[in-house]
């Protein structure tokens, strides 16, 4: 393909994108596609193609084969997992980054990736209201993307390790221990997998809202370090991804004074784009995540309008990412680096290479504004506001938590006159909840997961996406309640039998 031949199927493919986004705004795709495994296989040759074909071919292929395989996590009814962040400028962006294809391991790879990046994450720091000493100009901490939130607590662990062994080079790794909760994603225990540490899950209650409180970790530190174990960081979390809890970062603050050894490393991937909003910033406790966190992660890839991936790590000091990761061999070294006037951001995560991230978020932050953040993430909170009203209506609905931000997690706990008994037992409601679930899942116009909070079978519903809007959310709740009542319906069938 030359540069003419570029210039017209690019053309071209930015039309598609166009209707496909159009079809979606029009629910003319469901949300789910109508496909089984191994569907695509039957449809592609079994190898690559010996000589290059047509790309008007190729074109059409993608519309015939791909398109239809799509999970269309931007479509108004997707309110499964957390949301897929998407803006036209976040497409653009990727665009114009992908057309250089620069890898940017050090400054001299590219000095303008290195130099956007280090001002795009200080923009963003500051709308989310995060300390100075988290910005790239304050020369001591700063901010770098990685993959994802679960990479970015990857890389904190292992600058937590490395700073850790170096006060106590005589500590043994087995011995090392990782702290989370029972709510906390699978990135900590993942973590402690790749690097064979411990990891000890804290207990969470439904009564504290599945939040960490602080007597709950200082009885685990004291107990551990009683043990001759040694904790070294702690992952605390704003916005669970089973309930949307939010650890009581202020109580937190009070246990980290005497444990000035275990660093805090704050996972932020969903919720932490509405510190954006200055009236969500108090009970995500921003002050005090300013006041203790060591590092602070959060997708604008998820709520944050941009398109994956796009996940920023914040250190309050630069040198406990770079004491842990930098090794410059001769061929990356160059005279900048040597002099210390730049940031090589290679030493800041996992990889060597790394994708050009910066332009999309710069071109979305710059699209929007801090104003379009915000009204981007008032409007998801309210639709879930008019879910919650609508679900306290029904009297074969309930709440499994308290509706956190645009997440409400319930489940079918059916008033007695519903049920036809005075009260169903826990394991009668989770078999009924599964299968509750299993109708919603049925479906191919709307999409939830579902969880389990303290032994509860339960259902959420996160809203997120650009093109929801209110209707979307009224019919949501139509379907839920419709399909409540044949799944009680079905329940209760056996019984009338007998």
């Amino acid at each position: 393909m030359d540069i003419e031949q570029f210039r017209k199927a690019g053309y071209q493919a930015i039309d598609r994108i166009c209707d496909y986004y159009y079809a979606l705004q029009e629910s003319k795709f469901t949300v789910l596609p109508d496909v089984e495994p191994g569907y695509l296989r039957p449809l592609l040759p079994p190898t690559a193609p010996e000589a290059g074909e047509d790309f008007t071919q190729i074109a059409e292929d993608y519309q015939k084969f791909i398109v239809p395989g799509y999970t269309h996590w931007q479509h108004p009814s997707f309110l499964a997992y957390y949301p897929a962040g998407f803006s036209f400028e976040g497409i653009l962006g990727d665009l114009y980054a992908s057309s250089v294809s620069n890898p940017g391991f050090n400054w001299l790879a590219s000095p303008a990736c290195t130099e956007l990046e280090s001002i795009v994450l200080d923009w963003a720091s500051q709308m989310l209201g995060l300390s100075s000493s988290f910005l790239n100009s304050s020369g001591v901490g700063g901010g770098c993307f990685q993959n994802t939130a679960s990479e970015a607590a990857l890389v904190a662990i292992i600058a937590a390790r490395s700073a850790y062994k170096a006060s106590y080079p005589d500590t043994k790794l087995e011995d090392m221990r990782i702290y989370t909760t029972t709510q906390t994603h699978s990135l900590g225990l993942k973590a402690g997998v790749i690097l064979g540490l411990s990891v000890r899950a804290l207990e969470v209650t439904k009564e504290d809202n599945f939040s960490l409180r602080g007597h709950v970790l200082r009885s685990a530190l004291e107990e551990d370090k009683k043990k001759g174990l040694h904790p070294f960081i702690l992952i605390a979390t704003i916005g669970t991804t089973s309930s949307g809890a939010i650890d009581n970062i202020a109580e937190i603050r009070s246990v980290a004074k005497d444990f000035p050894e275990v660093k805090i490393h704050v996972d932020a991937a969903w919720a932490g784009m509405a510190l954006v909003c200055p009236e969500f910033r108090e009970m995500c406790h921003l002050e005090d995540i300013n006041s203790i966190a060591d590092s602070f992660s959060t997708n604008f890839h998820k709520w944050g309008l941009t398109n994956f991936d796009a996940c920023p790590l914040w250190v309050r000091d630069r040198k406990y990412l770079t004491d842990a990761l930098d090794i410059t061999p001769p061929f990356l070294r160059t005279a900048q680096g040597d002099a210390g006037t730049v940031i090589d951001y290679r030493n800041w995560h996992l990889g060597l290479g790394r994708r050009y991230r910066s332009l999309k978020l710069w071109f979305v932050l710059r699209g929007y504004g801090v104003e379009g953040f915000q009204k981007h993430i008032r409007k998801a909170v309210g639709l879930n506001e008019t879910f919650v009203k609508l679900l306290s209506s029904s009297d074969m609905l309930s709440l499994c938590a308290p509706p956190s931000l645009a997440l409400s997690v319930f489940r079918i706990d059916p008033r007695p006159s519903v049920s036809n008994q005075t009260t169903l037992p826990e394991d009668a409601l989770n078999d009924l909840n599964k299968l509750f679930y299993g109708k919603i899942s049925a479906r191919k116009d709307i999409i939830l997961t579902q969880t389990v909070l303290n032994g509860q079978f339960c259902i959420r519903l996160a809203i997120g996406s650009a093109f929801t809007q209110e209707a979307h959310i009224r019919r949501a709740f139509d379907i839920i309640n419709h399909e409540a009542k044949l799944t009680l319906e079905a329940w209760e069938q056996p019984r009338i039998g007998a």
